[in-house]
């Protein structure tokens, strides 16, 4: 996330959360007394039969097209934070159906009942002086639904409060009142969540991380089975405790995981989660994709030809990603003298691209110079090594930071690089590419409309801007950057292809460590997690074959199947 002040966010949620913690507590009835055999025939159930019969009700029944709601926090001196986040659900909702975004405090009564499933994100702690702005409708309507409710972070203890705790406790089977974010005074720290078979690690800024809710789980009779759908794990004490709950309609997430993510992090499980509340019908399936990047006419022939029939042998379809023109404009690698070139005046590389389109490549639009201007953006004016659609520069402690919409930004601008850029393929005896990849994955949203108008879909991470499900105008210097591991069709309207476990880099960079094969490969085994995902990552072609091998080699045998990115 961009501009936003995630240690000021920890600071006040900690603040709120230990006088929560002061604040005198209700004392519950004995379970016996709550829930009898007389008043609800699940009382002298099994507990496995009380769970059976909670859950029976809620579940999903196939729809040609499933709906969400997803409601936000826009209160408090925080209140950004929740379009931010609301996006990154809203998103990842996007894979399955339709999907709407609003703020929580425009709930109305019984809106839930019109959607398949809904999703509250609790990014604003409601708590002294910051006044609880959710609806008791919807506290009420999510206590008494029969569909899916997905909560994430904050505000569960006053939907209890607000229903009743008893009411809260009969149905769900645990005490969100006396439920915290610390364990024994401390949030400690939790460094990694396991999840269907897959643990999945949790890394986050000293000072930056606001904790996770530790579910407080009532046994005895009367209350109902409580399933810890994903384990939380506290390297400070050795602590486990369910980061995700689920029991009768209600899955709880003891946290917002979309700051702070990797290609192996617990985001991962909420990915998958989903699944349960908007297809749970879903069968395993995981598929892979690889795609070669920033081929441009610099690019060596016999390189791309050596790749190729390596790809070609082992029958992996895969995308390559092309700039249509390389330009160097100070001669950084050219002994001082500017250098440009296109596609039609570098015959040798267009015929190795169109044999690899003949042994089972698809040809992806990577930009038209992939730089802008002869400033360094952020490094040299060097097609490939800068950014085109964006400005950027490297700080003093060597981290990129993004700085905003490069100068002259429009929707007119980005269509005139896209159609200069089809208009090249095109002079080159090219077929139009079939997707876009933004380059650097950085654009203004106008940007990602425009490349989106041009192509069925974008593969590739995107940045999503404040102002987007408000309908303000977009904040070019506050937003949240996201990758997914399935298709989705995102706020933007648009089919966005996942690329979602990175790339080989032998050498650290910008505060970037290394990635090799080893960790690709670990990172899609995190990604086995989401039942029906996808592995898929990209190599330069300038880099030795071997490393591409063992990338492979370790993806397939953890069960993927390598398919064309326009297969999904």
């Amino acid at each position: 996330m961009n501009r936003i002040d995630l240690k000021g966010w920890a600071k006040a949620q900690l603040k709120a959360e230990k006088a929560r913690h002061e604040q005198p507590r209700t004392r519950l009835a004995t379970p016996t007394t709550l829930l009898s055999a007389a008043s609800s025939p699940l009382a002298a159930a099994s507990a496995v039969g009380r769970q059976a019969a909670l859950l029976a009700p809620a579940a999903v029944a196939a729809e040609a097209t499933p709906s969400a709601l997803v409601l936000y926090d826009t209160a408090g001196p925080y209140g950004q934070l929740g379009e931010l986040y609301a996006m990154a659900a809203a998103n990842l909702a996007g894979h399955f159906g339709t999907v709407t975004a609003k703020p929580v405090s425009q709930y109305t009564a019984g809106m839930l009942g019109s959607y398949s499933a809904v999703v509250y994100i609790g990014s604003t702690y409601y708590c002294c002086d910051v006044p609880d702005a959710v609806p008791a409708a919807f506290y009420q309507d999510a206590l008494t639904t029969t569909k899916p409710v997905t909560w994430m972070g904050a505000n569960i203890w006053n939907m209890a409060n607000a229903v009743g705790v008893t009411q809260f406790t009969q149905k769900y089977g645990w005490d969100p009142t006396t439920s915290y974010y610390d364990d024994g005074g401390s949030i400690g720290t939790v460094t990694q969540v396991s999840y269907r078979g897959q643990t999945l690690t949790r890394k986050v800024p000293a000072g930056q991380d606001g904790g996770v809710l530790r579910p407080n789980v009532l046994t005895g009779p009367g209350y109902p089975a409580v399933t810890r759908v994903a384990e939380g794990l506290d390297s400070s004490n050795g602590h486990t405790f369910g980061w995700a709950v689920r029991s009768s309609n209600l899955t709880y997430v003891g946290e917002i995981p979309f700051g702070y993510v990797s290609e192996s992090d617990r985001v991962i499980a909420f990915e998958d989660l989903l699944f349960d509340a908007l297809a749970p019908a879903t069968a395993e399936r995981h598929r892979a994709v690889v795609r070669l990047e920033d081929i441009s006419p610099h690019s060596d022939p016999t390189e791309l030809r050596t790749i190729a029939d390596y790809l070609y042998a082992q029958r992996i379809p895969y995308g390559i990603n092309v700039i249509p023109v390389y330009t160097d404009p100070k001669g950084t690698y050219n002994n001082g003298v500017p250098e440009t070139s296109t596609l039609t005046q570098r015959p040798q590389v267009v015929s190795a691209l169109k044999y690899m389109l003949a042994r089972g490549a698809v040809l992806m639009n990577h930009g038209y110079t992939h730089q802008n201007g002869s400033t360094a953006n952020p490094y040299n004016g060097v097609t490939g090594d800068d950014f085109e659609f964006y400005r950027a520069h490297v700080d003093a402690s060597d981290s990129v930071v993004y700085d905003g919409p490069v100068a002259g930004d429009s929707a007119a601008w980005a269509q005139s690089r896209v159609t200069s850029a089809l208009a090249a393929f095109t002079l080159a005896g090219l077929p139009k590419p079939a997707l876009w990849t933004t380059p650097h994955y950085a654009g203004s949203a106008t940007d990602y409309k425009v490349f989106s108008s041009n192509f069925s879909a974008r593969l590739e991470r995107s940045l999503y801007f404040a102002g987007t499900l408000s309908g303000a105008t977009a904040d070019p210097n506050r937003f949240i950057g996201q990758f997914f591991p399935y298709v989705v069709r995102d706020v933007y309207g648009t089919k966005v292809l996942p690329e979602n476990i990175g790339n080989y880099e032998p050498e650290a960079y910008n505060n970037h460590p290394p990635r090799l094969p080893a960790d690709l490969v670990a990172s899609a085994k995190a990604n086995l997690a989401v039942r029906d995902g996808v592995a898929s990552f990209f190599y330069h072609p300038y880099f030795p074959v071997q490393p591409l091998k063992d990338t492979i080699d370790g993806i397939k045998a953890l069960g993927y199947t390598f398919v064309s990115p326009t297969a999904l």
